[in-house]
């Protein structure tokens, strides 16, 4: 049986979806990429999430060009896009809720998982 990767937060600036990726983010990321190619029954689940500053209708589409700028690096790693689902949930799911620029750098994030 296949050992899946843990799940992966790549974390965002505030108001940007371009990624920043560490080493780290960068192994793991290629790591995903390659169980995919050689698993064609997996998929990889992309969250976009936002801090709470803005509206929803703004985190909702910021939070999606997270989610799609995570899956465009999958793909440029030889994934295949029909192996990758992305959403969005803005604002709405935090994992901090504290009101302070710490917290808000946690929320700024697009969580991948492989399923």
């Amino acid at each position: 049986m296949v050992q899946l990767p843990e799940p992966l937060d790549l974390y965002f600036d505030y108001d940007r979806y371009q990624l920043k990726l560490s080493d780290a983010d960068k192994i793991a990321l290629g790591e995903i990429a390659e169980l995919l190619k050689t698993s064609a029954e997996r998929v990889v689940a992309i969250e976009g999430h936002c801090d709470e500053r803005g509206t929803s209708a703004y985190n909702l589409a910021l939070g999606e060009r997270r989610a799609k700028a995570a899956k465009q690096y999958l793909e440029s790693q030889g994934a295949l896009a029909a192996q990758i689902q992305t959403t969005s949930f803005g604002k709405e799911r935090p994992v901090c809720t504290d009101h302070n620029k710490a917290c808000w750098q946690k929320n700024r994030r697009a969580h991948v998982r492989v399923q």
